[in-house]
This record gives C-alpha cells, sequence and structure tokens, in this order.
C-alpha cells in the first residue's frame, strides 16, 4: 500500500509542478486547487528537514521566556528548523504574551523558510480554552449528564472563538475514552461509560469546534480509560470483539462521522500492543476499514514508552531509531514533545536505509491535508488585537451558557419527602471544604483558576432572601475535625443545612507539582470513599436532625450508601464551571427543574466494580447480596457476601421536581431490513405541577444473537421540555444497522431475529417496550 501511495504522490507531483512552475506561483499556495493536488505539490519541494520538522512538535518557550516575556530570536529559528509543524501553548501565561508569541511564529514561518507553511498551535480546551480568565466550563463528565449534545455544541464553539482570538488553531479534545475502571483519575474528563453517549457529545464537540476552524485532536485513541488496577498508563485487557464493540465505536462516531482532522494515541497498551505502535488500529481499522485521511499524533513522551516502560528497546540510551520504526511505519505520525524527541533521528535513518522515505511521505501528507483542509495556509494566525480580545473571550453569553450548561448537568439522586426545592426565605447554613474558598475544578484549568467563580456558597447567598451562614467543617485532605462544633451550631441554627463534600482535583500546574488530589491525570484512587473527615462532617450535620441536603462536587462517583439513606436529599454535581455556584443554586431553589441523568453508573462499593450497565449477558444473572446494616447486623448472601453487585445508582438515573408517565411504546415498523431506519414513539405525560424536563432513553436487547453480546445498549435519547400536565410525543430514530454485531468469524452483520427496543427514564427503569424483527 505504502508503494503505491508512494508512485501515487510521486507522480501526481511531478504534474502539479509543471502547472506551478508554469503559471510562476506554487500550486501548493492556490487555495482554488485540490486539496490532494496542494498535498503533492508542496509535498514535492519539501527537503529531508523540511518533513521531519513537520513530524515533531514544537513549544511555545522556545522563543519566548513566559515569566517575563522575554523574546529569544536564537530559540524560535532554532525551534522553526527542527520543530515546525505544530507548537504546544498551553500554558498560564497573559493573552498578549501568549498571541504575540503566537504570531512571532507564525509570522517567522510564512515571511523567513522557504516554503512558508503554518504550524498548528496546540492548547488544551476539554471544557474551556486552557488560558487565565477564559470561560470554564464544567468537567465532561458532566457534560454527559445533561444529555444534551446541542449545548455541548456550543460550548465547543465558544471554545473555538477564545482559542482563534490569541490565534490557537488546534485544541487536544474531546476524549472518546469510557469511564468503565473508576479507580482511574481522569474518569472526570470523560463522557462517561456508555459508548453511545460518548459518541453524540463527542460528535456535537467536534463539530462545534471546527465549526470555527479550529482542529479537534480526538484523544486517546483507544480503549485507554481501563487500565489494570486503575492505574495511569497500565496495561488494558482485551480482546478484539470488546475492542469493536465497546471501545472503538464513539471514536468513529467523533472521528470519521464529524470528520475531526486530528487524532491523539494513547499511553497504555491494549492486549500487548502499545497504542502508540498498534498497526492494527492505527492503520489497518483507522485508515484501511475507515478510510481517515489525516494525522495521528502521540501523547506527550508516549513514544519513550516503547523503550522505557514497555522494554520493547534500549532504554538507557534511549534507542531513538527502534522507537521511530515501532511508531511511524504502524501510522503515528507526529511526534509530541515531553521525551527524547525521537522523529528528530528520521533524516539519519532515510539516509542509512534504516527507514523508508515512502512513510515519511505519508505521514507528512497526512499533517499537511490537515492544514490545507482547515485554512490556516489562507489563516496563519486569526489573533485580534490586544484591545479587542475582551470582546470575544469569557464574554456574557459564554458565561450565562457555562451557567446553563452546568445547571442541565446536575443530577438529583435523593429528595426524601419533597425537601427540596427550598424556600428562597429559609435560613440556611452552608458547610464543608467544598462550599466555599476555592472553585472545586476538574483538571485542565489554568493555574490558580480555583480562585475565580462562583462557590456554593456564593450561589445560595445571590439567591436567597433568607439568613445565610457558612463554617468550612474541616480540611478535604484531613482528618482534623476542628471545625465541627462550628458546623453544628451553624446547622442548629438553621432552618436546613447544605453539605458539600465530594473529591478534588488541580490546576495544570499545581496538580504536576506534587500538591494532593484525589482525581485528576495520574491521581489514581483504591476507593471510592469520602477522604479524611468529610464523611463525619457529614454524619454529625445529619445527627443535628435538620433538614441535612449534601452536595457531592466530585469527578467521579462517591460510594457513601448510607448518605443516600440518611440525607434528606442528595445532589450529584460532577466539577462545575465557573458558574457552578449559581447553576447549583438554581437548581436547590427551584429556578431550574434538575433533568440531568447519571453518565456513569455508581456502585456500592469499589469492590463491586466494574458497575457499568451494558455487561455482557451471562453477568449479575443470579444476584444474591447481602448486607451489613447500620446497627452492625449483617445479612449473608452469596454474590457478593456482604454487598451488592447491582448498582446503587445506574446509568441514566435521575430525578425530577416533576412526574412522568410513559404510555406504550409504537414503532414506524414491526419489521425491518438491515438496512432500513424506524422511527420510535412514546408519549410523555408530566404528572405534576411543574414544568420539567425528560431524557427519554432508548435502549435495545438483541433476544437471541450468535456470539455474546451486551445485556442492553442506549441506541438512542431525546431530551423534551413537557410542561406542567402536558403530553409531548417523542419519536426517535433508530437505524437497524446499529443493532449488528461482531460475529464468531470478527465480520459486522445485524443477525436476522427479534430485537426488543425499550424506553424508559434509566438503564434500570424501563417500563415500555416493543418488538422489532429484523428479516
Amino acid at each position: 500500500m505504502r508503494t503505491s501511495i508512494s508512485l501515487y504522490l510521486a507522480s501526481l507531483a511531478s504534474i502539479v509542478l509543471a502547472i506551478s512552475n508554469d503559471g510562476g506561483r506554487p500550486l501548493y499556495k492556490d487555495s482554488t486547487a485540490s486539496v490532494e493536488d496542494r498535498v503533492a505539490d508542496l509535498l514535492s519541494r519539501m527537503t529531508i528537514e523540511d518533513k521531519t520538522a513537520q513530524l515533531v512538535q514544537g513549544d511555545l518557550r522556545n522563543w519566548i521566556n513566559t515569566t517575563d516575556g522575554a523574546f529569544n530570536q536564537t530559540g524560535l529559528e532554532w525551534s522553526m528548523r527542527y520543530r515546525a509543524g505544530s507548537y504546544y501553548v498551553g500554558l498560564a501565561i497573559p493573552w498578549k504574551m501568549l498571541s504575540d508569541g503566537v504570531k512571532a511564529g507564525q509570522d517567522y514561518l510564512i515571511q523567513n523558510t522557504t516554503l512558508g507553511i503554518p504550524a498548528w498551535v496546540q492548547s488544551e480546551g476539554i471544557h474551556g480554552f486552557l488560558i487565565p480568565n477564559a470561560t470554564i466550563f464544567n468537567s465532561p463528565i458532566a457534560h454527559a449528564c445533561s444529555f444534551n449534545p446541542s449545548l455541548v455544541e456550543k460550548m465547543a464553539k465558544a471554545i473555538a472563538q477564545e482559542a482563534r482570538t490569541l490565534g490557537v488553531n488546534q485544541i487536544f479534545g474531546p476524549l472518546a475514552d469510557l469511564a468503565r475502571e473508576l479507580r482511574f483519575g481522569r474518569v472526570e474528563e470523560t463522557f462517561g461509560e456508555d459508548g453511545y453517549l460518548t459518541g453524540e457529545l463527542a460528535h456535537a464537540y467536534v463539530k462545534g469546534l471546527q465549526s470555527g476552524n479550529v482542529s479537534a485532536m480526538v484523544k486517546h485513541f483507544a480503549a485507554f480509560a481501563t487500565p489494570e488496577q486503575g492505574i495511569n498508563c497500565a496495561p488494558v485487557h482485551g480482546g478484539e470483539r470488546e475492542l469493536r464493540t465497546t471501545y472503538l465505536p464513539p471514536f468513529k462516531r467523533a472521528i470519521i462521522d464529524a470528520g475531526a482532522l486530528s487524532i491523539m494515541s494513547a499511553y497504555h497498551s491494549y492486549d500487548g500492543v502499545p497504542a502508540v505502535a498498534d498497526k492494527h488500529t492505527l492503520t489497518d481499522i483507522l485508515r484501511g476499514e475507515w478510510g481517515y485521511k489525516y494525522f495521528v499524533m502521540s501523547d506527550a513522551g508516549a513514544t519513550d514508552r516503547l523503550c522505557n516502560d514497555f522494554k520493547m528497546c534500549r532504554s538507557k540510551p534511549i534507542d531513538s531509531a527502534a522507537v521511530v520504526n515501532y511508531a511511524l511505519p504502524a501510522g503515528n505520525d507526529v511526534e509530541m514533545g515531553g521525551g527524547s524527541y525521537n522523529f528528530e533521528k528520521i533524516p539519519e535513518m532515510v539516509e542509512s536505509g534504516k527507514l523508508s522515505i515512502d512513510i515519511v511521505d505519508q505521514a507528512v501528507a497526512r499533517q499537511l491535508r490537515a492544514k490545507f483542509e482547515i485554512g490556516v495556509f489562507e489563516n496563519p494566525f486569526t489573533g485580534v488585537l490586544e484591545e479587542d480580545q475582551v470582546k470575544y473571550i469569557n464574554t456574557p453569553e459564554f458565561v450565562e451558557l457555562a451557567r446553563q450548561l452546568d445547571a442541565e448537568s446536575i443530577v438529583l439522586l435523593e429528595n426524601h419527602e419533597n425537601v427540596l426545592p427550598l424556600k428562597k426565605d429559609a435560613n440556611i447554613a452552608v458547610i464543608g471544604p467544598m462550599a466555599h474558598e476555592f472553585l472545586n475544578y476538574g483538571d485542565y484549568v489554568p493555574y490558580k483558576s480555583q480562585y475565580r467563580g462562583v462557590t456554593p456558597l456564593d450561589g445560595i447567598k445571590a439567591a436567597s432572601t433568607g439568613k445565610v451562614t457558612y463554617a468550612k467543617g474541616c480540611e478535604r485532605w484531613s482528618n482534623d475535625e476542628f471545625g465541627f462544633a462550628e458546623a453544628v451550631a451553624a446547622a442548629e441554627g438553621a432552618d436546613v443545612a447544605v453539605v458539600v463534600v465530594g473529591t478534588w482535583s488541580r490546576d495544570q500546574d499545581e496538580l504536576w507539582g506534587g500538591l494532593n488530589a484525589t482525581t485528576g491525570e495520574h491521581v489514581d484512587v483504591h476507593n471510592l470513599n469520602l477522604v479524611g473527615a468529610m464523611p463525619h462532617l457529614v454524619k454529625a450535620i445529619i445527627d443535628t436532625g435538620k433538614p441535612t441536603i449534601v452536595v457531592f462536587s466530585s469527578g467521579k462517583p462517591i460510594t457513601e450508601p448510607w448518605i443516600s439513606d440518611a440525607a434528606s436529599a442528595l445532589v450529584q454535581q460532577f466539577y462545575p464551571s465557573e458558574q457552578g455556584g449559581h447553576a447549583l443554586a438554581d437548581v436547590l431553589f427551584g429556578d431550574v427543574n434538575p433533568s440531568g441523568k447519571l453518565s456513569v453508573s455508581f456502585p456500592y462499593d469499589i469492590g463491586t466494580t466494574p458497575i457499568y450497565y451494558d455487561y455482557l449477558n451471562s453477568a449479575r444473572s443470579y444476584p444474591d447480596p447481602g448486607a451489613v446494616y447500620a446497627n452492625g447486623s449483617m445479612k449473608f448472601g452469596h454474590n457478593y457476601v456482604l454487598q451488592s453487585p447491582l448498582p446503587l445508582y445506574e446509568f441514566g438515573y435521575g430525578k425530577s421536581y416533576s412526574t412522568f408517565f410513559y404510555s406504550k411504546v409504537t414503532l414506524s415498523q414491526s419489521t425491518a431490513s438491515p438496512t432500513d431506519t424506524i422511527t420510535v414513539s412514546v408519549d410523555v405525560t408530566n404528572n405534576s405541577t411543574r414544568d420539567g424536563a425528560e431524557v427519554v432513553q432508548l435502549y435495545v436487547q438483541d433476544m437471541v444473537a450468535s456470539v455474546v453480546v451486551p445485556n442492553k445498549q442506549l441506541r438512542g435519547f431525546s431530551k423534551v421540555l413537557v410542561k406542567a400536565g402536558a403530553t409531548e410525543t417523542v419519536n426517535i430514530d433508530l437505524a437497524v444497522a446499529d443493532l449488528g454485531l461482531w460475529d464468531i468469524n470478527m465480520k459486522y452483520v445485524v443477525e436476522p431475529g427479534e430485537f426488543t427496543i425499550h424506553i424508559g427514564s434509566s438503564s434500570l427503569d424501563l417500563g415500555a417496550n416493543a418488538t422489532l424483527t429484523v428479516a
């Protein structure tokens, strides 16, 4: 295949070079020419050094001193000679410093290099553009609880606008990883446990970002987030059928259906093969089966792991040639920084015959193709004047969007005796280490961001007309109960207590600076319990006898099932936006009727994981749970002896202040072929006195299959607003082709037979169904 591609590019190059020479202007600079012609023309003009520079990432800090803003001309020239394809700018520096540095880099490439190839200017942005004072949205695990792709698309458009304002044209996001190992620190960065929901939201993110002419980089390809022991970068165990059934579909939806222009490979190995050098996924599937045309970039330092961690080559000194020969031919086209810059060995490897120029040309062509597609040659620097930057970053519209998305992401887990919503004139004690003094953001936010935004206390004070008191109670990282007496007194003097506890992450500087955290990249846990004094603080407040609303502010599920029973109400707010306090108050006081649904299941205990809903047939078939009760007595079962293998809260679960009734399900046709699309309809009635939004969820159960398949799978959803006392008809299209499986010969087929179409409000609450027969 590489020979044919090389011959094609060579022959095409000879034609386009003749045309461009005839006209005097290089064809690759002609925006009206086809992308393939431009790629071939430019590639034909490049030296091996030019090509190699396209495949190695640089860094803004090579020419900008981020402490004082000093400019280093020598560093700029060096970087653009050896690492010109892209450069990283995800730094907590002033807007002007970033924008000026980016412009210097792009101007140098256009004006002072032979070919004038602009670079990718790369930063982070999974829940907000990573620059101080840009809009911080809530974390992706929360976005998924909204079940609202249109809001995620709007968020991505906002991120694109803020990035372009400072000259950034590529964002490392979204994730299409799945949260199926809850000990893993990066659960908060995912869209949850389900491949269908993740695919829809990642698709929306890519479409939104790239509509603003900022390239998405979908990560981490593929099957990264289920590491052994939950430890970051550890091996992932699985087979081909699991890979194709579970892990690849959300990537295909984001990459192929949404048209993502780049992909980031992953740190781990899958079934013994490092992702950064996995020809099967990077070439056979991604390029061969899916037809992907653009480039794949390694994660930071990931190529070094081939020698240092996977022990596939010498590590001291690192065998850079071996690294290149593992990664580049497999389909990992570009090397990110953070390691040994092994790809810089490419010229001498080609000269010595250790690496084929065809492989290099293929990788460079993929990189250039993406640049031509998005128009970076025509508009290499998108930044605006310094005085205009504030018009495009953290605008009132974006701040309001952050509040709306956050509020729609909040999940009401318990509401005993309808204690919520609160009355605005109630006297409220706000308690807990996550209630004030800092914003409990997830990872991938700029340095010191936690001191900017609306805390739960701020939000409750702003919405309340009654008396609001605050007591910290304890530190998040300590067993010390120093503040319990003050917190108990505050609760006893109030009508109701709101206790905010949970997990915590750090900003990008602190997270990698060694400060304590319980979630985030490289921060993995052995249990999901509240840390230190926090659970004791909750109990102390509940024991006052005052109505107690517990808010989990976290990046993953928390396993304290006793709180579900003992608290008056339980609210889950996954890591918030900068408007998090207002969004929480909107829900607590009823200005927003909660509509969030869990994007990840909650286990009773870490020992009962994995707990995802779409387990394979035969799992959890005969639950016989035991229990340990609050008074210490025990009930012995068998699976498990003293606990349940079932979820405490299942995927898709979430309460509302309204009550909804589902009618009988109807299908547009009861018999269909694999090429058909049917419409599934159900009437949803709001039987309450409050308007409310309901997430109508469609699951499919394959009744008889030739291999073992998931017991059910989400295959559609619709978030619908239903007025009090009204009925809305909800229609969800279902492509029969999506009901297939990977058969015993590893071929994707839609087998004939019966499929039960379930409709309901969660993966377990499925009261309406109909049967579809596939002929």
